[in-house]
């Protein structure tokens, strides 16, 4: 079997055994779930060629677009950063995607996306996403993808599987928006399920850390103390690095809170000393953005001995 019928595969048994999507496993009448157009494919292959990382594979399916790897970072220009499209330009009822990267030993990547995720409202069936990280000795891989919205009525269940060798380094970060809070019809805090499961562990399968978190605010309201209270924002970003960086990223990345612009965040360490997570809670998503950017160069910094360069205008 093909690594990419495998991953369909995957995705597919995903949805179809979650409890909180127990209740939405019936077909649209448009197009079945996973067919020709809606099951998408990528998968991404970062090596070291001389003294530079290259995108050494590329597989993808539609609606997954990948353009060729450029080298915009000017803090790394040896690191290859390649921009994950979507030609469907938002994902619907009954999408299934998979992604897979991985990075050959001592190379590096970054990977991005265009634009914001847009998860549509859904009449039938649901959306499901599976990833897949292998990060070998000495690899660095950044995932930085741009903020998921999740429209009314939407339904999408992810599980993101991480294998990192201990010497090796990983960011990856997500941003989940309340929904289109300025769109008068949708509002925000109306989507029907969001469910995110990641974990980690070594090659030899040595488990690190699982998180997980199903969000279902018709049942149960995000918009409460102890939950989401007046945030309409979250960010999450794992930093899977070896132990030797902890102390020195915890002590520059102290906990904050300034109820009135809005903005929470903290950093805590992750199990079996295999990294750290920071969180962050803002009322706008260029809160959560620069939060999670200023988390990212202190990462950078004490990792890799370089900061972030100037943000694109755009970003």
């Amino acid at each position: 079997m093909t690594p990419a019928s495998q991953a369909r595969l995957r995705v597919n048994q995903l949805g179809s055994s979650a409890p909180e999507l127990g209740c939405y496993q019936d077909e649209p009448p448009q197009m079945a779930s996973g067919s020709t157009g809606k099951s998408g494919y990528l998968r991404l292959g970062f090596a070291l060629r001389g003294q530079r990382s290259v995108l050494a594979q590329m597989e993808r399916r539609v609606p997954f677009l990948v353009q060729r790897a450029l080298y915009w970072d000017e803090m790394l220009p040896q690191m290859p950063c390649v921009m994950a499209i979507s030609t469907a330009g938002c994902v619907l009822q009954g999408d299934r995607l998979a992604m897979d990267i991985h990075v050959a030993p001592h190379a590096s990547g970054h990977v991005t996306t265009q634009s914001a995720t847009k998860i549509h409202a859904m009449e039938n069936n649901y959306a499901a996403q599976i990833q897949t990280l292998n990060i070998e000795e000495g690899g660095y891989l950044e995932v930085m993808p741009d903020p998921v919205i999740p429209h009314s009525g939407s339904r999408f269940i992810s599980e993101t599987k991480i294998t990192l060798h201990p010497t090796a380094t990983l960011l990856f970060s997500e941003i989940l928006l309340s929904g289109r809070k300025y769109h008068q019809a949708d509002g925000g805090f109306n989507f029907d399920v969001y469910s995110s499961r990641i974990s980690a562990c070594y090659p030899e399968g040595k488990p690190l850390f699982t998180e997980r978190y199903v969000l279902e605010p018709r049942k149960q309201p995000l918009n409460s103390v102890g939950v989401m209270g007046p945030f309409d924002v979250f960010g999450n970003v794992i930093l899977l690095t070896p132990a030797i960086h902890h102390a020195r990223i915890l002590a520059r990345t102290p906990a904050y809170y300034d109820a009135v612009a809005g903005i929470a965040s903290g950093v805590s360490c992750l199990p079996n000393d295999c990294g750290l997570i920071f969180k962050a809670l803002g009322k706008e998503s260029h809160q959560v953005k620069a939060a999670i950017r200023a988390f990212w160069c202190v990462a950078r910094e004490e990792i890799l001995g370089v900061t972030l360069p100037t943000p694109f205008l755009w970003r």
